[in-house]
């Protein structure tokens, strides 16, 4: 009996949304938007894009406030973004070994 080939998740599977999750995933609870930006590699733009497509899927949860007297947002994975970026991972993993 074959083995069924592993899901990868089609919210988290394109790279800017894999690299934002990647960041929240190993970072503390709350990840300001400008760390996010710079460990990405993306512009502000697509990080406000693809953070977007992440929250109304429930996978992070958005924060705003301000420091001073400036704007800041900040990023935290939820409990499922945590577990669906987990199931991904390892479904990239097992499509990476090939065939057992």
């Amino acid at each position: 009996m074959a083995e069924s080939m592993p899901e990868v998740d089609p919210v988290i599977h394109p790279m800017p949304r894999l690299s934002i999750c990647s960041v929240l995933f190993a970072g503390p609870q709350w990840v300001e938007f400008s760390v996010v930006q710079e460990m990405t590699g993306l512009s502000a733009s697509m990080v406000s894009k693809h953070s977007r497509v992440l929250e109304e899927g429930g996978y992070i949860e958005v924060r705003k406030g301000a420091v001073g007297r400036r704007p800041r947002t900040w990023f935290s994975l939820t409990g499922r973004g945590a577990t669906r970026f987990q199931s991904h991972i390892a479904a990239l993993t097992q499509l990476a070994a090939g065939p057992q």
